[in-house]
């Protein structure tokens, strides 16, 4: 449910309206961020208004998971009261969904809950890779280090996400200016032509076939022009869930261009945890348990794993990596060398956190790359529609005097 908070500041009588999606008036004020010096009035959104609210309200906004964590990480490092550390989040989100969160935690907190089990009944926002690591936090006592990580991580994709939305305002407007031309045609243009070569019996190009078959299609069905438009919608508004199917995750290790960049990602979160847990004194059973467990790629998830296995059976992290390489790639070798060098040295969290350096710096580089990867890609798309559409129009028109003379 929906509350409208109306705060009012007893000082200089300004008002300011809050919305906090939360089920109770008391949790709703929590949500608001209300002070001291403010009065409140809380009252239901109800019936079309609360439909267009969900409709149109961003549900998962990574900006208010960025201000949460980043947050929560100052707090605790201050030694703020944990209940305390969650209110003071209610000022710095913006959307309704994650202020009825913050208050929702809050109140599970104050009834003896942990964090991570108050945290894990939002599934619908915090991944089960995001509970583990907070998991990971309490039982090593670090917390700070847990959250501020979390929101760096956060704030990287983000940046990622930004990036790739400006690289594609162009692109998009271009391609959408291309269909609309071509849709426009079908329905205009290619009727008239095809008439026209119809009574002439004139064989015509392959292009200006399909031009012709899809623009019949259009005609009778002209219902099919929301198709794809609906299909990319749901699945830009899916594609964290596809990207979680272990096939399209395999999928992604065999596309030229994409496979690094995703095994770097899976690569830098584990091992980063890995070293975060060990660091921590936490048994090397249990941190590689973890560790498995907020790995968003299943191969990582099944390498962890894996070596775990092999630490029970009484292998050495070294020799265990090493039978279980082929799980990392190309890198494989390499990481099983500095492991072993880990274990002469006695520095396995300094490595494990300089490969994870590594792999972050590398995508940081790539991030800063991507409007200039799109660009090409859209010129040669752009291109190859204009050539087939100025071929599939043209073509026949050149040879329109050829079939004419033929008829005669």
């Amino acid at each position: 449910m929906i509350k409208k908070v109306a705060l009012t500041n007893i000082h200089t009588g300004r008002k300011s309206v809050t919305l906090v999606d939360t089920g109770t008036d008391e949790k709703a004020l929590v949500g608001s961020g209300k002070t001291q010096v403010e009065t409140a009035e809380v009252s239901d959104v109800k019936g079309l208004d609360e439909s267009i609210q969900r409709l149109t309200g961003k549900k998962n906004s990574m900006e208010d998971r960025v201000a949460l964590f980043n947050g929560l990480a100052k707090c605790f490092d201050r030694n703020i009261p944990i209940i305390k550390s969650f209110h003071l989040q209610a000022n710095r989100v913006k959307t309704p969904r994650y202020r009825g969160i913050i208050a929702d935690v809050a109140h599970d907190l104050s009834q003896g809950e942990k964090i991570s089990d108050a945290m894990e009944k939002k599934i619908d926002v915090f991944a089960p890779d995001i509970i583990a690591l907070i998991r990971a936090g309490e039982e090593s006592g670090r917390l700070p280090e847990i959250f501020r990580r979390l929101g760096n991580s956060q704030k990287k994709t983000s940046r990622i996400l930004k990036k790739l939305k400006s690289g594609m305002i162009y692109p998009a407007v271009v391609t959408c200016l291309g269909i609309g031309v071509v849709i426009t045609m079908s329905f205009t243009l290619v009727p008239a032509m095809s008439k026209l070569y119809t009574s002439l019996d004139s064989e015509l190009p392959l292009a200006t076939t399909v031009m012709m078959k899809f623009s019949e299609i259009l005609l009778q069905q002209p219902w099919l022009v929301a198709v794809p438009v609906i299909g990319l919608g749901l699945l830009f508004k899916n594609w964290g869930k596809i990207a979680r199917i272990p096939l399209m995750q395999t999928l992604f290790l065999k596309l030229p261009g994409i496979s690094g960049l995703v095994r770097k990602s899976a690569a830098a979160v584990g091992f980063r945890t890995l070293a975060l847990l060990m660091e921590a004194n936490v048994r090397l059973t249990s941190a590689l348990d973890i560790t498995s467990q907020t790995s968003w790629h299943h191969h990582y998830k099944t390498f962890f794993d894996r070596v775990k296995g092999h630490i029970l059976a009484g292998l050495t992290l070294p020799d265990a990596f090493l039978v279980e390489s082929h799980w990392l790639g190309d890198d494989g070798r390499m990481i099983c060398g500095l492991m072993e060098t880990a274990a002469e040295t006695g520095g396995g969290t300094e490595l494990l956190n300089e490969i994870a350096e590594d792999y972050e710096d590398e995508l940081d580089t790539a991030a800063n790359q991507i409007d200039k990867l799109i660009e090409p890609i859209t010129i040669v798309i752009l291109g190859t529609l204009v050539g087939l559409l100025i071929y599939a129009i043209y073509a026949p028109v050149f040879s329109l005097g050829d079939a004419l003379l033929r008829k005669k």
